[in-house]
């Protein structure tokens, strides 16, 4: 039995949530299109490929980082002057915040998380 969680995270300034390498970081402009990302990185091991393969060795990569969740889902819409995430996924959040900040950098928030 997987162990799913529900993830509630912030991004205060979307124009501004990208990451710090352009070959990783998220180029869209709408939640939608972040959401899309979001998910697309968590069912996928696509973006992790490419940051493993950016590193200086890529074969000592952890490689409990490529797990993936082919069920994850990820919805965004603007609340306030902010953007909600709502994430459900059974990955752990350290490889959440690591395709986060691949994603987006350091501009997202984690909210709160419970069991789904």
């Amino acid at each position: 039995m997987s162990n799913r969680n529900h993830y509630y995270l912030s991004v205060d300034d979307i124009h501004r949530a990208h990451g710090a390498d352009p070959a990783l970081s998220w180029q869209g402009s709408s939640p939608d299109d972040l959401a899309a990302a979001l998910q697309e990185s968590l069912r996928g091991a696509g973006l992790f490929e490419r940051w493993r393969a950016m590193q200086p060795d890529p074969d000592e990569v952890d490689m409990s980082l490529a797990v993936t969740d082919p069920l994850a889902t990820a919805s965004a819409k603007v609340a306030d002057l902010h953007v909600d995430i709502d994430l459900v996924t059974d990955l752990p959040m350290r490889v959440v915040r690591a395709r986060l900040d691949w994603l987006i950098g350091s501009s997202w928030q984690l909210r709160d998380m419970r069991a789904a």
